[in-house]
């Protein structure tokens, strides 16, 4: 269906990002990219149209992934005037929306940057660093003045930069981190990509109860045998409080994937149990956490039992 025949149907969201050399340009389209936006660095300007089509109303790029274009200097064919020219005219479009963000940085920072690096600044030739910094900075004036957004990196980490990007252009909805709960036990080693481990090994241990050593975590009589500890009512409360504060601010953060895992000895009884139930809760507030149980199916061993509480 065309454009004409769909006039509600959202534009194409467009993002130019430029700048001086070193100020962040890949650290700012990677972190578009895990955004959910399709990047293309070292993109010729001068082919921005063919990409996106030549008549008004046709741009044929899925409107709900949007694009984010770098380039700079380096790139072939770089010309600022003609450059501000082609996106004032791909402005004029009703089913493109175009902004353009420059990314700056003050020139003693980029010197540090550049001698940390032990890069030399295209620009410079056999000059030192700041020479081809001020000519570059002057080419780009012109694009810099006419830019959307301008943000400054010159007292930025990189995670400043990337929480600056997410601030700016993320959707009014943000990607969700991946969360995983997952129980273990420690005599078969320790998950190598936890985040959190959570070690039960204070409850008190079903596998010595006879009836209820062959039953799991998942089993109800093992589970009222977790309950009578006088330890685990506060202990789960208190695990749960912590990660309803820490897993929002791990999802501002941009952190995509968090693991908690919880451990007991052989893995089939006590760290079974919280992970089930501390993602029932987790649940409960809204979350959406994966279950793993990584040795639930290990055969209970009591000579392995009997080396650990």
């Amino acid at each position: 269906m065309s454009a004409e025949s769909d006039p509600e149907e959202a534009p194409q969201r467009i993002l130019l990002v430029t700048g001086v050399l070193g100020a962040g340009k890949t650290t700012a389209l990677r972190t578009l990219e895990d955004m959910g936006w399709e990047a293309i660095d070292n993109f010729p300007i001068r082919l921005l149209d063919r990409l996106l089509e030549t008549e008004p109303g046709s741009a044929q790029l899925d409107a709900g992934s949007p694009l984010a274009i770098g380039f700079d200097t380096r790139t072939r064919g770089f010309d600022p005037a003609r450059t501000i020219e082609r996106v004032k005219n791909l402005s004029t479009r009703r089913d493109l929306s175009v902004t353009t963000l420059f990314l700056d940085c003050g020139g003693s920072e980029l010197e540090r940057r550049y001698n940390e690096t032990r890069r030399r600044h295209p620009m410079s030739e056999d000059k030192p660093a700041a020479t081809g910094i001020a000519a570059e900075r002057e080419l780009l004036e012109p694009l810099r003045r006419w830019a959307d957004v301008v943000i400054s990196t010159t007292d930025f980490s990189t995670n400043d930069l990337q929480q600056a990007i997410r601030g700016a252009f993320g959707s009014h909805t943000p990607q969700r981190t991946t969360l995983t709960i997952s129980s273990f036990g420690f005599s078969r080693g320790t998950p190598p990509l936890a985040d959190l481990v959570f070690d039960m090994r204070f409850l008190n241990n079903p596998h010595w109860d006879d009836a209820l050593r062959p039953m799991s975590g998942q089993d109800a009589p093992v589970g009222e045998y977790i309950r009578r500890d006088p330890a685990f009512s506060e202990a789960f409360t208190r695990i749960r409080d912590l990660l309803l504060l820490l897993l929002p601010r791990f999802q501002a953060q941009g952190k995509a994937y968090v693991n908690v895992a919880f451990g007991c000895t052989g893995g089939r009884h006590r760290s079974v149990f919280m992970a089930e139930h501390i993602a029932s809760a987790l649940r409960n507030e809204g979350f959406s956490p994966t279950l793993l149980h990584r040795n639930l199916g290990s055969r209970a061993a009591d000579m392995v039992e009997g080396t650990q509480t």
